[in-house]
C-alpha cells in the first residue's frame, strides 16, 4: 500500500513506525534487517533522528551478513561520524561492501571533505584490489568525480590534492590508471620548454629565467613522459612484427608519440641540465621536484660527444655536490637524510646513479668515473684531515658505486681498486668515532662482500667486532651485513674466512655456543658466525625508538635474518636439523614476547614466516613438532630456571605461552603446498589400512607431536608445584586436540601407553579426564590389534626418531582411569554386555582414515549400582555425545583461546595462592 503524496501521518504514527523498525534491524532474517535499514535510512538524515546513525554504525560493525552491511553502507548519511566506517568498509571481506563503499564516497562525500591521508589510503587500497568490479569504483570515483568534477580535468590539479612528495607512488598510480584509462592527454602548447622564461647570456641569467615547477608538475611531466615512451615503444615493436598497410599504421603512431615526446622535452641536453641545477639551486624544498627532473635524463639521448661530455660534467657536479647538513645550538654539523645514501636519500641515489649509467653506458665506463670521484673525496680521508661530514660523502658515493657495479672485475682497472678501497678507505673509516660513518662504512662493507667470489677475512672480522662492541645502531647495520653475507655466501664460508675449522661431518651440532655479548671486549675468532648472531637474542639491553617504522633495531634484524636462513634451509646443508629446531624454538618465543610487541615489522615478518614455513616441507613440519617442548619450556614462567613474578605476570605469561602452543598446533596441521608428499596424502583410507604397518612419517604429523607432549608431562620434574601443574594441564589440553592416522600404527599403539601418564598428572581436572578418556578410546579403536603390545625395541625406536630418550615405561593395558570419586563398597550390578558393532566404510575419516567407534564401548571404567541404575536413561545420550566426540575438534580459533586459557590461569592460580 502506498500512501498519496498528500497524506498526513502524526508524529506519534511515525514515532512507532521508527521504533518498530529499530527492533527489526536486529530481526534474525537477513531479507529483514535489509528492508528495515532501508526503512529508518529515510529518517537517517534528519536533524534529530532518534539515534538512527549509531544504530547503523554498531550494527555495521557486529553484522555477519554481507548484503545487510551493503544496505547499511549505502543507507548511511554524509558525516564526519559515518566517514570514518564507510572508509573502513573498503576493507570488507565482500567485494560488494567494498564497491558499495566506493559509490557512497563518490557521490555523498565531496574531496575537499577528505584529508589527505584518507584519499591517498582510498586510492591505494582501490586501485590494488584484487576485485575488477571495486578497481572499476575507485576508478569511477576517480575520474568521474574528483578529477572531472571537482578538478575541472586537470591531472595537476588533482595531484595537488594528494601531497606527492609524501605520497609519491599513489601520485604515480593515479597518473598510470588515468593514462592508461585515456583520461589525461597532452594539451597543445603544454611542454616542460614553457618554463625557460628567455635566453640569458651568461650562466647565472639562464638559471635566474627558469620558471621553477611544483613537485605535482614535475611528476606530471615524469609520468606523462615515460608513458609516451612506453607507447612508442610498443607501436614500434608492433610495427616490426607486422607487414603492410598495418605496420605502416603502429609505424606512423609509433612516430608520432615519438615527436609529441621530443616537443615536450628539453630541446637541448643544455636546456636540460640548466633546468635540474635551477631547482637544485632552490634548496631542499626543491629537491622532490630536482629527482623527478633527473628521471627525466633516462630518456634523453647522449650518444653524441658533446652532448655526453656536458651531461658528464653535470654528473661530476651531483657526486662531489656536498651533502646537506643543519648546526645545532652547540654548533655541530648534523647531517640531513639517511646517513648512509648520496644526498642522504635513497631515491635520489638511485636517480643519480640512473642517469649516471645512463651517460656512461660503456662496459666498465660507470665504474671508472665513479672511482675516479671516489679517489678525489678519500684524499682528505686518506690524509686523516677530512671531518666527518667528507667522510659520510665519501662513503655515500663508494656505496653507490658498490650498488650499481655488477662485478668486481670492471673495479679492478678503476682509480681505487678493491683490495685498496678497503684497506686504505673502509677499514680506517670503520674505526671513526661518529656512529654515522660507522653506519656508511658497514653497509659498503656490506656491498663489498656481495661482490667478492669468497668473503675477506678483514672485512669479515671488522663486521663481527662491530656487531660486539659497537653502538646499538652500529650493531644493527653490522648485524644486517652478517646476515646478508651469510645468506649469500654460506654460513660456512665466512667462517672459513676467518679461518675456523669446519666441525667433523659425523659430528651434528645441536645447540648454538652460550657468548655473551656483554662481557665480551674483543672478537674471539673461535666462536662461528651463528653462534654470534644468535646471542644476539639473549641480549636484553638493545635500544631503539618506537617512532615512525624503524627497522634498525637488531630484534627484527636477526628475526627477519633467521626466518630466511630456514626458508632458505636446503640452501645451507651445513646448518645441521636440531639447529633449525633451536631457530624455530626462538623465532616463537619472540613473536609471543612482550618485549617485542611494540615491533610492527618484526611481527609483521613473523607472521608471513609462520604461515607459509610448515605448508613447503615436511622437514620444516618435523621442525615445528620438535620445537614445541623446547618453545614451551622456555616460555612457561615458574619451571627450568624461568622467573615468576607476581600473580598477575604469571597469568599474563601462561597466557602466551598457551596462544603459542595452539598457534604451533596449527602450524603442524597445516596442509603441504608441494607435491612432496602427494603420494601418502591421496591414499585411500584402504589403501591406507593395508599399510597399516608401515610407521615411517609420524615424526612429521601430530603423532610425533602428541608423543613428544606425553613424553614431557611424564618427565616433567616439578609436578608437585603449581607451576608444575598448571604447566601439564596446559600441555594435556593440546595433546587431546591432536588426531592420528590410522597408518600409524606403532605411534598409536606408542601413544596409548602414554596416555595413562597424562591422566595420572591432571586427575583432578574432571573435564580433561573425560577427554583423555575419548582420546583413549579413539586411539584403541584405531589401533589394528589392541590386545598387542609394541615391542620395546621399537618403543625406542621411536623414541630415539622423535629425539627422547625412550626410558619412558609404555601401559596399555590399563585403562585411563574415570575421575576421582568415593568408590562404593558393594559388587557391581551385572549388566547385559551390548554386542559391538562391525565399523563400517561410513565411519572411516576420508582424510586420515580414522575409525570412530563410540567411546563408552571401548572404555573399561568400572561401573557402580548408581550408574547402572540410570544408564538405561542415557544410553541414546551417551552413544550420540560419543559419537560427537569420536573425532577431535580442530585447533579452536583465536576467539576461543582466551577462554580456555582464563580456565587454565585460573585454576592454576588458585591452586599457587592455596599452596
Amino acid at each position: 500500500m502506498r500512501l498519496p503524496d498528500d497524506a498526513e501521518v502524526s508524529d506519534e504514527i511515525w514515532d512507532e513506525v521508527i521504533d518498530g523498525m529499530k527492533v527489526r534491524v536486529q530481526d534474525k532474517i537477513p531479507a529483514i534487517r535489509s528492508f528495515a535499514v532501508r526503512a529508518l535510512s529515510r529518517f537517517a538524515g534528519d536533524g534529530e533522528d532518534g539515534g538512527i546513525v549509531d544504530l547503523f554504525l554498531e550494527t555495521l560493525d557486529n553484522e555477519q551478513n554481507a548484503e545487510v552491511r551493503k544496505t547499511i553502507v549505502l543507507s548511511l548519511p554524509p558525516s564526519n561520524a559515518t566517514l570514518e566506517s564507510v572508509i573502513e568498509s573498503t576493507l570488507d571481506v565482500s567485494e560488494s561492501v567494498r564497491r558499495a563503499a566506493y559509490s557512497v564516497l563518490s557521490t555523498k562525500f565531496p574531496l575537499q571533505s577528505l584529508s589527505i591521508k584518507q584519499r591517498t589510503t582510498l586510492l591505494h587500497r582501490g586501485l590494488s584490489d584484487r576485485s575488477a568490479s571495486v578497481n572499476n569504483g575507485c576508478l569511477k570515483m576517480l575520474k568521474d568525480e574528483w578529477l572531472v568534477k571537482y578538478c575541472g580535468g586537470d591531472a595537476i590539479a588533482l595531484l595537488r590534492f594528494l601531497d606527492v612528495e609524501t605520497y609519491e607512488s599513489v601520485g604515480e598510480s593515479v597518473m598510470a590508471v588515468l593514462l592508461k584509462e585515456g583520461a589525461l592527454r597532452v594539451q597543445d602548447g603544454q611542454s616542460i620548454r614553457q618554463y625557460f622564461t628567455a635566453n640569458g647570456e651568461n650562466e647565472e641569467e639562464q638559471l635566474s629565467n627558469i620558471q621553477l615547477m611544483d613537485a605535482e608538475v614535475a611528476l606530471y611531466w615524469k609520468i606523462m613522459c615515460k608513458h609516451l615512451q612506453a607507447e612508442a615503444q610498443v607501436k614500434g615493436s608492433e610495427a616490426a612484427t607486422t607487414t603492410g598497410a598495418e605496420a605502416a599504421v603502429y609505424a606512423s603512431e609509433a612516430s608520432d608519440k615519438n615527436d609529441l615526446l621530443d616537443n615536450i622535452l628539453p630541446s637541448t641536453i643544455t636546456d636540460y641540465v640548466d633546468l635540474v641545477k635551477a631547482h637544485l639551486s632552490a634548496g631542499p624544498n626543491y629537491q622532490f621536484a630536482s629527482r623527478q627532473l633527473l628521471l627525466l635524463g633516462e630518456m634523453l639521448e647522449f650518444s653524441d660527444t658533446m652532448n655526453r661530455k656536458i651531461a658528464s660534467s653535470f654528473l661530476h657536479e651531483l657526486l662531489v655536490r656536498p651533502l646537506e647538513h643543519e648546526v645545532d645550538d652547540d654548533g655541530n654539523q648534523i647531517a640531513i637524510g639517511d646517513g648512509v645514501s648520496l644526498g642522504g636519500d635513497k631515491e635520489w641515489a638511485k636517480a643519480v646513479a640512473e642517469l649516471a649509467k645512463k651517460v656512461h653506458s660503456s662496459v666498465g665506463e660507470f665504474e671508472m668515473v665513479v672511482s675516479t670521484v671516489v679517489e678525489e673525496l678519500a684524499r682528505p680521508c686518506r690524509e686523516r684531515t677530512a671531518d666527518f661530514m667528507q667522510w659520510m660523502h665519501c662513503l655515500a658515493v663508494t656505496g653507490l658505486l658498490l650498488e650499481n657495479t655488477s662485478t668486481l672485475r670492471n673495479l679492478q682497472v678503476t682509480a681505487i681498486d678493491p683490495s685498496e678501497l678497503l684497506h686504505s678507505l673502509l677499514i680506517p673509516a670503520a674505526k671513526q668515532n661518529h656512529v654515522d660513518v660507522q653506519r656508511a662504512t658497514l653497509r659498503c662493507l656490506c656491498l663489498l662482500g656481495l661482490l667478492e667470489s669468497r668473503p675477506n677475512a678483514e672485512l669479515v672480522k671488522q663486521l663481527r667486532l662491530s656487531f660486539i662492541n659497537g653502538p646499538d645502531l652500529v650493531s644493527a647495520m653490522a648485524c644486517k651485513a652478517l646476515i646478508d653475507l651469510v645468506t649469500w655466501h654460506g654460513p660456512q664460508e665466512i667462517d672459513r674466512a676467518i679461518g675456523i675449522e669446519l666441525p667433523d661431518p659425523s659430528y651434528e651440532k645441536s645447540q648454538f655456543a652460550q657468548v655473551d655479548l656483554s662481557d665480551m671486549d674483543g672478537d674471539d675468532l673461535n666462536i662461528s658466525v651463528l653462534d654470534i648472531l644468535f646471542s644476539g637474542f639473549h641480549k636484553d639491553d638493545w635500544e631503539f625508538s618506537l617512532e615512525g617504522d624503524n627497522h634498525d633495531n637488531v630484534p627484527t634484524i636477526l628475526g627477519e635474518g633467521f626466518a630466511k636462513i630456514l626458508l632458505l634451509s636446503e640452501n645451507f646443508p651445513s646448518i645441521p636439523s636440531d639447529l633449525h629446531t633451536v631457530i624455530l624454538s626462538q623465532l616463537i618465543r619472540l613473536y609471543f614476547s612482550e618485549e617485542t610487541k611494540e615491533l610492527e615489522r618484526l611481527k609483521q615478518c613473523l607472521s608471513v614466516f609462520f604461515q607459509h614455513y610448515p605448508a613447503l616441507s615436511d622437514k620444516h613440519k618435523s621442525s615445528v613438532s620438535s620445537a614445541f617442548v623446547p618453545a614451551m619450556k622456555a616460555m612457561w614462567p615458574g619451571l627450568y630456571g624461568n622467573s615468576g613474578g607476581s600473580s598477575h605476570v604469571i597469568s599474563k605469561k601462561r597466557k602466551l605461552a598457551v596462544q603459542a602452543s595452539r598457534f604451533m598446533v596449527q602450524m603442524v596441521q597445516t596442509q603441504l603446498l608441494s607435491t612432496e608428499s602427494t603420494d601418502q596424502a591421496s591414499k585411500s583410507p584402504e589403501s591406507a589400512s593395508r599399510s597399516a604397518d608401515v610407521s615411517s612419517n609420524f615424526d612429521v604429523g601430530e603423532e610425533g607431536l602428541a608423543i613428544r607432549i606425553a613424553a614431557e608431562v611424564a618427565s616433567c620434574p616439578d609436578k608437585k608445584t603449581a607451576a608444575g601443574k598448571a604447566y601439564a594441564l596446559a600441555l594435556c589440553k593440546v595433546a587431546v586436540l591432536l588426531r592420528f592416522r590410522q597408518s600409524e600404527q606403532k605411534a598409536i599403539k606408542c601413544m596409548r601407553g602414554l596416555v595413562n601418564s597424562l591422566a595420572a598428572s591432571v586427575a583432578s581436572d574432571k573435564e580433561l579426564m573425560k577427554e583423555l578418556a575419548q582420546m583413549a578410546a579413539r586411539l584403541r579403536s584405531l589401533d589394528a590389534s589392541p590386545d598387542e603390545e609394541l615391542p620395546k625395541d621399537e618403543a625406542e625406536a621411536i623414541f630415539k626418531k622423535l629425539g627422547l630418550d625412550g626410558s619412558f615405561k609404555l601401559d596399555t593395558n590399563q585403562a585411563v582411569p574415570p575421575t576421582p570419586a568415593a568408590r562404593s563398597v558393594r559388587p557391581p550390578a551385572p549388566s547385559r554386555r551390548r554386542a559391538r558393532r562391525a565399523p563400517s566404510s561410513s565411519d572411516e575419516s576420508d582424510t586420515d582414515g580414522e575409525v570412530n567407534l563410540p567411546a563408552a564401548s571401548v572404555s573399561r571404567v568400572p561401573t557402580t549400582p548408581s550408574m547402572t541404575a540410570t544408564r538405561s536413561q542415557r544410553a541414546s545420550k551417551t552413544a550420540a555425545l560419543s559419537k560427537m566426540s569420536a573425532k577431535p575438534a580442530p585447533v579452536a580459533a583465536s576467539s576461543d583461546e582466551s577462554d580456555d586459557q582464563s580456565d587454565v590461569t585460573s585454576d592454576e592460580d588458585s591452586c599457587e595462592e592455596s599452596s
